[in-house]
């Protein structure tokens, strides 16, 4: 009970749903309407993840002031084998928010001379498992989906961090990547104040830049969630339909969000029918293999390289996909 409280009504604020129906209907709008729904739907996600993203950017960005890419570069290179490609995945979770700003951090520690596959790892997980994300997923998922989407992206991390440093792919890095040589620096230490300072102005930063792809995310869901018909999104994405996962990263790669921005997509479309694997499929492909992202990778590896970049990433993703909907399927 205590859990289902936390769950239902501090993460997932259903107080504030209640709240903006009972408002909205003061002002004589009609909740049972498309447009109604539609109102109440957007106003309370784009409220709801507001108020998580920047508590959980705030926090996340504190933790992150401890690790500069110097000393993460430092931590990685203590470890050997699978488990520098596991510290490299885990890194990756408490670092930028997007692919695009992860990739910077990617070429910096390739740069430095780490492995290729660690770096890799690095780059898959950041955008696809961050803490930031986690308690949000919980807010919509529940804490075994939440906890299960980070366990397998993690494993996707690894398995494909792995696999490229298998292949031995180090002459597939653009020349001036491999010629760059960082000065061996820790930087400054800052202090209590200098760290809530960062973590300020990385809320305020980051904020700014996702705020208009959760708005763009928050108008579809509600469009989803209102106007499209249940049978639609069952038919196409629901367990009727063998090839949903794969319609969904086919769909989700050509998007740029990140999680934040994908979250109210997947919600509405859960609430709709959709399978779970599917919907989880989707929000992966969007935040790890955005058209934006592989496009700036291309400035740092070369064409054979990045295709096997994609290719592990999207089999993991719709290996992921249909795992959970097998799970959902059998335990449901």
């Amino acid at each position: 009970m205590i859990w289902n409280f936390i769950q239902n009504q501090i993460l997932g604020m259903k107080w504030l749903n209640a709240a903006l129906g009972k408002g909205l209907a003061l002002t004589g709008l009609d909740m049972s309407s498309r447009i109604g729904g539609s109102i109440q739907f957007f106003l309370y996600d784009v409220i709801k993840i507001t108020i998580l993203l920047c508590v959980l950017i705030f926090l996340i960005s504190y933790i992150q002031s401890y690790f500069p890419p110097e000393r993460s570069k430092k931590i990685m290179a203590r470890f050997h084998g699978i488990w520098a490609n596991c510290i490299g995945a885990l890194l990756g979770t408490v670092t930028p928010f997007c692919s695009c700003s992860s990739i910077p951090l990617f070429i910096g520690f390739t740069s430095a001379g780490l492995p290729l596959g660690v770096t890799f790892s690095f780059l898959i997980s950041s955008p696809m498992v961050d803490l930031g994300s986690l308690l949000l997923l919980v807010s919509i998922f529940g804490i075994k989906v939440a906890a299960a989407y980070v366990i397998l992206g993690l494993i996707v991390a690894v398995a494909g961090g792995t696999l490229i440093e298998k292949l031995h792919m180090e002459n597939y890095i653009e020349d001036f990547i491999r010629t760059t040589k960082l000065a061996e620096t820790d930087g400054p230490s800052l202090t209590q104040a200098e760290r809530l300072l960062y973590a300020r102005d990385q809320m305020a930063g980051t904020f700014k830049k996702v705020f208009p792809y959760i708005l763009a995310g928050v108008g579809i869901g509600a469009v989803i969630h209102n106007w499209i018909p249940e049978s639609i999104v069952e038919k196409v994405l629901g367990s009727n339909n063998p090839f949903g996962v794969l319609l969904a990263v086919v769909v989700g790669i050509p998007m740029y969000a990140d999680i934040f921005g994908s979250i109210p997509i997947a919600e509405a479309l859960l609430s709709k029918g959709a399978m779970l694997g599917t919907v989880l499929s989707f929000m992966m492909a969007v935040t790890t293999l955005s058209l934006p992202s592989i496009i700036m990778l291309r400035k740092a590896v070369k064409p054979r390289l990045l295709g096997l970049f994609v290719a592990i990433c999207t089999a993991g993703i719709i290996l992921v996909g249909y795992l959970f909907n097998i799970f959902s399927f059998l335990f449901t």
